[in-house]
């Protein structure tokens, strides 16, 4: 920082706010901290009072908070990310269409151990809209050494991206409704539509719901009718229990799915099933997904069609944060469960 005359301020950058006074009518801010001088502004700085200037003088080593936001934030987007213009020193990157959020924490934090900076985003594996705010960055300091902004950029060249949204797959969905009280029509089924709901507001559809008794066979049967019609994920809802008519899990197992899961550190969700056929995801559902706003089945199918493969650590890693409290007025995906 240095004083220097107003006329030699141009191209520098003020330290410190600027007040206009007009006595009955105006108290402000005329200029802000932060603000190149113009050449423009010196007859308006001279009417201010302003003979001499506290300033920044930019130069090759030195970058304004602007230009350091913008330099970070460019190398840190990826796919599905749009960023605005530079506000108050910050930059925020958006989300420029709907899709699963991805983060890589583990740059993020190297970031923001780095002094004068800051990153902060939402949770990863999120569904996030198009136009949701996902990350904003900034310098703290009004002026930051290249060198420094040079450090980040290599971080994100080596973990990139480090944000992105990955866009969903439309996949062709099948159902398997297992519960002799729905397939003798003793009870309407629920859980189908419910299913059916979610998966199209995701992208994709069902193109056929298949009804069985609680028969091992006619599970097996089930699922390889749909594979056979070109099912790309199955849905087995109902008979996850430990009851002994529940017999989804040994229908899956039966059919020749490879099991990557029987359970789930979530609540709700904690009977869930995660299985292949080939590269086929075939989930069996339990109950709570038919009545709870938000559940396992919201946390793992997003990231399904996003094309990633579930693996049992992504089941491991759900427990902590896997309680949902269920608030009166659910906010999922805004809030803290799966995160």
């Amino acid at each position: 920082m240095k004083m220097v005359p107003v006329q030699e301020a141009v191209g520098m950058v003020l330290c410190h706010d600027i007040t206009q006074i007009i006595p009955g009518k105006f108290k402000g801010r005329a200029f802000k901290k932060g603000h190149i001088v113009k050449f423009e502004d010196i007859p308006r700085l001279l009417d201010l009072g302003k003979q001499n200037l506290y300033v920044w003088e930019i130069n090759k080593d030195l970058l304004h908070e602007d230009d350091a936001a913008l330099r970070i934030a460019r190398a840190a987007a990826g796919h599905g990310i749009t960023l605005t213009e530079p506000k108050e020193g910050k930059v925020n990157l958006v989300a420029k269409e709907k899709g699963l959020l991805k983060v890589n924490s583990d740059a993020l934090y190297s970031i923001n151990e780095l002094e004068d900076v800051m990153f902060a985003t939402l949770h990863t594996n999120q569904i996030v809209e198009k136009d949701k705010v996902l990350a904003g960055t900034r310098i703290i300091p009004l002026v930051i050494k290249d060198d420094k902004i040079r450090n980040i950029e290599n971080i994100c060249r080596i973990n990139y991206p480090l944000i992105e949204v990955k866009p969903f797959r439309s996949l062709k969905v099948g159902v398997v409704t297992t519960g002799s009280e729905v397939y003798h029509g003793r009870i309407q089924d629920e859980f189908g539509p419910v299913v059916t709901k979610k998966i199209a507001s995701w992208g994709s559809y069902v193109f056929r719901q298949i009804f069985v008794s609680d028969s091992t066979e006619m599970i097996v049967n089930a699922i390889n009718q749909l594979l056979r019609e070109g099912a790309e994920m199955i849905t087995a809802t109902g008979g996850m229990s430990v009851d002994p008519d529940d017999l989804t899990p040994a229908g899956i197992r039966a059919a020749g799915g490879r099991i990557v899961t029987y359970g789930a550190p979530t609540l709700p969700g904690a009977m869930f099933m995660v299985a292949y056929m080939g590269k086929v995801p075939v989930l069996g559902l339990p109950g709570c997904v038919m009545y709870s706003r938000s559940s396992i089945f919201d946390l793992v199918v997003p990231r399904i069609l996003a094309g990633e493969e579930i693996t049992r650590r992504d089941i491991v890693a759900l427990g902590h944060g896997g309680l949902c409290v269920n608030c009166k007025e659910c906010r999922y995906p805004d809030c803290g469960f799966g995160k």
